[in-house]
């Protein structure tokens, strides 16, 4: 291919060489500039007439910056960019922080919960960011925003997933990590849900009414043993022990297996349920269970229950409430029955223990002044 002409303008350093634009026959004018720097010729095309805008007097303008060291040289620049997408590439952000936590641990429970806390909130915010990128008042500003509209509880969970995605950066040594302390809201986890008799009888009523015997079941174990939902979910028939009147819970909340008593009234729903599936409470495909609102909420509607009342979770509260009422459970036992990790989860019951000793205490009372009274009506005779 010929070389093309060189034709100089006006302006020192400045020439161009006539050709067509892309795309189309109209002429174009490509633009160069030659100067010197460290004693070194360099010669740079600074762009075309039809694209850039070209002009003798731009393309003079670019010439005395790079000469004054204002811009760099194109090969430099060129060198500059690759560095900087390199760096790029390199850099440890949040978002690829989570990317490899993931990787590190594949049967991570709640994934699909993270994954949607993640995508919704931290990625939004800081997924571009390295760790150490962040300040607290950025953090702050996460907390006050998702709080206006966010459950606390909800605001705590996902800023506990931004911090162990940057703990795991930091143990890992792929990043340095913070240095300020993440505020977690701490939400009001001590309401427990209660039945007064009417409302337990009318429940009772509406499960016996159910045609859905799975949920039916459901609801009565978590009355009678106060087993958690996923506990259930998770629940084969070879966890049963009727022979020794024991219930293995594998894998539950506490993550170490546990193990609770098969009470008289679990015995009976267990019996009394058709076994279709490995699991104890199957899907409609035989297959381990993922989801049983819409039953489970029907129940309670027609039992007339509160709207806020958790149809599963509550009735194991219900199942712990009475328990710590009646007075003859104390409350390491409770613990135990429930599987808490620490007498700090139980002691939400121990206002109710304490009812049943006031009433005790009183019993007492009335006991001793009966005594009195009768003792006095002996003396008089």
């Amino acid at each position: 291919m010929p070389v093309k002409k060189r034709i100089k303008t006006n302006y020192p350093g400045v020439y161009y060489i006539e050709t067509t634009a892309i795309g189309s026959n109209k002429p174009d004018k490509v633009y160069y500039i030659f100067y010197r720097k460290n004693g070194k010729q360099i010669e740079e095309k600074v762009g075309r007439q039809s694209i850039d805008d070209m002009t003798p007097a731009r393309a003079s303008n670019l010439r005395g910056n790079k000469i004054a060291g204002k811009e760099l040289p194109n090969a430099e620049q060129r060198a500059q960019e690759i560095l900087a997408k390199q760096r790029e590439l390199d850099k440890w952000t949040i978002s690829k922080l989570w990317d490899q936590y993931k990787l590190s641990k594949p049967d991570l429970k709640g994934i699909v919960t993270d994954q949607n806390r993640f995508e919704l909130y931290i990625l939004p915010n800081f997924g571009s960011k390295e760790p150490s990128e962040l300040i607290a008042l950025d953090i702050h500003r996460l907390r006050v925003k998702l709080l206006r509209k966010r459950a606390p509880a909800t605001v705590k969970n996902i800023l506990e997933l931004l911090r162990r995605i940057i703990n795991f950066g930091s143990k890992n040594n792929l990043c340095p990590g913070i240095d300020f302390i993440i505020e977690i809201p701490k939400p009001d986890n001590e309401t427990t849900e209660d039945l007064t008799a009417d409302q337990l009888s009318s429940l009772l009523e509406a499960i016996d009414n159910s045609p859905d015997i799975t949920a039916s079941s459901m609801m009565l174990t978590a009355l009678n043993s106060g087993m958690r939902r996923g506990e259930m979910f998770k629940l084969k028939w070879r966890d049963v022990d009727f022979d020794r009147g024991f219930i293995n819970l594998r894998d539950p909340k506490g993550k170490i297996s546990q193990k609770i008593p098969l009470n008289s009234p679990t015995r009976k729903v267990f019996e009394s349920m058709p076994r279709t599936s490995i699991y104890v409470f199957p899907s409609t495909k035989g297959k381990q269970r993922t989801d049983i609102n819409k039953a489970v909420n029907e129940i309670k509607t027609a039992a007339g229950l509160p709207k806020d009342f958790r149809p599963l979770h509550g009735l194991r509260h219900v199942y712990a409430s009475m328990l710590a009422s009646s007075g003859q459970v104390d409350m390491y036992t409770l613990q135990k029955l429930l599987t808490h990790k620490s007498p700090q989860m139980t002691q939400r019951y121990a206002h109710l223990r304490d009812d049943a000793l006031r009433k005790a205490s009183d019993l007492a009372g009335d006991i001793i002044t009966e005594t009195i009274k009768k003792k006095k009506t002996v003396n008089i005779k």
